[in-house]
């Protein structure tokens, strides 16, 4: 079949056979999408859960404007600036103590990807030297070859499948069932051949937003002190306040050994990330010997105005209420979903902090169920960016939305279970 389209674009997560051509956006404003008919669409979640505060809030785009204006991209091997130094110093006063030194890179796959070559890196360095990475079944990581490796195996990789390493993977802690995971991982453990636990802390996200206790994390903590294992967690999803604190791993208490963070630490407006860890990874790199190094890179490491960025969303985090109206939209979607709790037509209905999701009863669930595209649709013709991740509903919108724009997402869910319910009759 050839393709004739109208843009040479190729979008992500975008079967181009099926898909309508796509809308161009003109403005963002709070928490709406404009496009070029003047229409607003409710941001539900995000634009792919990078956008925290609100879209183009003032102080972040002033900072980018500022920052413009003096620097543009500066090699950063050799050489630093300030903005890159400032944002540092921020991040390790807020992050978990313990951890000392912050590696920037461009996205949450990169963050990720540093994050291991650090835990393999530093096993080698001291002597020690284990190959294995640890998992959760139902996690993403990101699609670089590493990260997918790291990920659930499926239709999101299966064409790679010759290029991606093994890894060992834990079940992911259902309820009722969570000692399983806590046995498995410490079994693995036990060769100490394992690197590295990596987790998505408390919510997985690509995986179905399945979401786990954080007594689950404390006790995989604990359990990779004991055998001198790494605990790596990727809170590029899950930081800057999606799950109610500003990284999840706050609920746990725990400090990890290494922390992954990108979308919301530029509020949403610039790529960027960092991979924080502690001083023991980065000592046991620092040498004499040339070789020892740590050999990663990219052109845009520390990019000054995506740094700028980062340092003005820190100050929101410092000047407004940014914790109060997390609380408050949480409590605001824990109200709405009170009456899907006990709707046959959703099951598991959940939420941690600011993430609601339900999954839509069904005969066919999973990422490619036939029911995914017939709810973009729906969401889209009623002005909502909801993606749903197949039969998984889930809301994930910036803090500034207000209650009423709460309450179309929520009856656009009911009216749309209404019309799959009669469609499947």
């Amino acid at each position: 079949m050839h393709s004739d389209l109208q843009s040479p674009v190729w979008h992500p997560f975008t079967q181009h056979g099926l898909d309508p051509v796509t809308t161009k956006i003109v403005r963002t404003e709070g928490a709406y999408l404009i496009d070029e008919h003047g229409r607003l669409v409710l941001d539900a979640i995000s634009s792919w859960w990078v956008i925290t505060h609100r879209h183009r809030h003032p102080a972040i785009a002033e900072a980018i404007q500022v920052a413009a204006e003096t620097l543009d991209q500066v090699i950063f091997a050799e050489y630093t600036h300030e903005a890159a130094e400032e944002l540092a110093t921020g991040l390790l006063r807020v992050a978990p103590p313990g951890l000392a030194h912050v590696f920037y890179s461009d996205s949450g796959s990169t963050a990720v990807e540093v994050a291991l070559k650090m835990a393999l890196g530093f096993f080698h360095h001291v002597g020690d030297p284990r190959s294995r990475i640890a998992v959760m079944e139902h996690s993403y990581h990101g699609d670089t070859i590493g990260t997918m490796s790291a990920g659930e195996r499926g239709v999101f990789n299966a064409p790679y499948g010759a290029l991606l390493f093994d890894v060992d993977r834990v079940p992911f802690p259902e309820a009722s069932r969570e000692q399983d995971t806590l046995d498995a991982f410490e079994r693995l453990c036990r060769d100490r051949k394992i690197a590295a636990l990596l987790v998505e802390p408390l919510v997985l996200g690509a995986g179905g937003m399945k979401m786990y206790s954080a007594r689950i994390l404390t006790e995989l903590k604990q359990i990779a002190e004991r055998f001198h294992t790494l605990l790596i967690v990727d809170e590029v999803m899950t930081g800057w306040g999606r799950t109610g604190t500003l990284f999840a791993c706050e609920q746990a208490a725990i400090s990890p050994d290494i922390l992954c963070t990108s979308k919301g630490i530029t509020g949403g407006a610039l790529p960027l990330a960092a991979t924080l860890c502690s001083h023991e990874i980065f000592d046991a790199h620092f040498s004499t010997d040339r070789s020892r190094m740590f050999f990663h890179s990219s052109s845009y490491t520390a990019n000054p105005i995506a740094c700028a960025a980062a340092v003005a969303n820190l100050k929101i985090w410092q000047t407004e209420p940014v914790a109060q109206r997390i609380e408050e939209l949480g409590r605001l979607h824990q109200e709405r979903l009170e009456p899907f709790r006990t709707d046959p037509r959703f099951a598991n209905v959940r939420q941690t902090g600011t993430i609601a999701a339900l999954d839509l009863d069904v005969s066919t669930a999973g990422y490619l169920s036939d029911v995914g595209p017939k709810l973009r649709r729906f969401f889209r013709d009623r002005d909502l960016l909801i993606r749903p991740l197949g039969n998984v509903i889930y809301l994930m919108t910036p803090y500034c939305v207000v209650p009423n724009e709460l309450d179309r997402a929520y009856a656009a869910i009911d009216e749309v279970a209404d019309m799959i319910r009669k469609a499947n009759k």
